[in-house]
């Protein structure tokens, strides 16, 4: 089996993060990944390697597009965001404004803002429900409009794990009348030559990169209560990374798992919020929706994921206590099971991307992701 090679640019100065991928791909922590850091515009760092199946058969190219999971959300966030910058979209105005069936069931003061920082009380489906029944939108998306809140709204967050793509995308497609697949292939990804996708086209499937699934969850679903949001959102559906091989899971439109691109991409799209809103002359913001993103909308212990988190509009704000290897400062941040991230810098106008195929344990970044962006900054410092 040949050694593991690693392409692409890197400045001197994050020579460090070169190192740091270079080691996780010879020492078989990393299978296959991607990172780049973006910084005013240019690009620092755009590095990839390794293999893009289990076998180490086929290399990780220059195009490899791989599943990035919850780092898809990033980007579902940005299209809703662009609506309200449009003035489409009133994030304090009830969901059921642009959606009427979401007003059921006690819903009926939801605003759109809890749906963006995931303190809807609706972070999940009601059992029984599995991960076949989201590729299903309209039966989905339905099922969730029916459903009461699990807490009390706004009150704190409960990640939305699994169907926060399902509750913004209808938001989307009731206000465009555009899917949200459809909408960030023509108001993002196409206007910025950003190879990035919900989904994945059965064109692209050969250069999609094999997910290998992480251990199991940190939790244990047993020892908690029936009604436990963590033990609902969970299980409905239950975590499945092997699905994320599938052809009917590339063939969904899932806007907060099934996204599918590469570092290059998610730095290139999520750098219009570290760049005042335009990204090489397009424009997806403006710095007055940006200044809303930082708006904190919840800051305590998240009842699905267990941690302390910050959240703004749409995004994590710094927190030392879950995330200590990102600094504080006008920044925000998500990312994907299994490790991958995108960070955007606005102090530093920088944005680092990382996303990978053998998935790390945990949900707030891996072991790695901390690896390169204590690179990144200890760079930047």
């Amino acid at each position: 089996m040949s050694e593991p090679q690693l392409w692409g640019t890197c400045t001197d100065r994050f020579r460090a993060v070169r190192t740091a991928l270079e080691e996780n791909l010879r020492s078989g922590e990393e299978l296959g990944a991607s990172l780049v850091v973006e910084i005013d515009g240019e690009t620092a760092v755009d590095l990839w390697g390794g293999y893009r199946d289990v076998a180490r058969t086929l290399p990780w190219d220059g195009d490899t597009i791989v599943n990035v999971w919850s780092t898809t959300k990033t980007v579902t966030c940005l299209a809703a965001l662009m609506l309200v910058d449009r003035g489409e979209v009133d994030v304090h105005a009830p969901v059921a404004k642009y959606w009427p069936e979401f007003a059921a069931n006690g819903k009926q003061d939801i605003e759109v803002r809890h749906l963006l920082a995931h303190t809807s009380g609706v972070s999940g489906w009601e059992q029984p429900f599995t991960t076949e029944d989201m590729y299903d939108r309209d039966r989905s998306t339905a099922r969730l409009a029916a459903q009461a809140p699990w807490w009390t709204p706004g009150t704190a967050s409960g990640y939305h794990a699994h169907n926060q793509g399902h509750l913004i995308g209808e938001v989307v497609r009731r206000v465009t009348g555009t899917h949200l697949k459809e909408f960030v292939a023509s108001e993002i990804a196409g206007p910025l030559g950003a190879d990035f996708q919900i989904g994945a086209r059965e064109q692209d499937w050969d250069r999609v990169a094999e997910i290998v699934p992480p251990p199991p969850l940190p939790f244990d679903l047993s020892a908690l209560p029936a009604d436990s949001p963590m033990m609902k959102t969970f299980t409905g559906p239950p975590a499945n990374a092997e699905a994320a091989n599938s052809p009917a899971w590339r063939r969904a439109e899932m806007g907060a798992l099934n996204g599918h691109g590469n570092a290059r991409s998610v730095a290139r799209i999520m750098s219009a919020i570290a760049l005042d809103g335009v990204v090489d002359g397009v424009r997806l913001l403006s710095p007055k929706t940006i200044d809303m993103v930082f708006e904190e909308q919840a800051n305590g212990a998240d009842l699905v994921l267990g941690e302390e988190l910050r959240w703004g509009l749409g995004y994590a704000l710094p927190q030392p206590s879950a995330v200590p290897y990102l600094p504080s400062g006008r920044l925000c941040f998500w990312g994907g099971w299994g490790g991958s991230q995108v960070v955007m810098d606005l102090d530093r106008r920088m944005t680092v991307s990382y996303v990978m195929n053998k998935m790390g344990p945990g949900v707030l970044g891996s072991p790695r992701t901390e690896t390169y962006l204590r690179a990144v900054y200890d760079a930047v410092a």
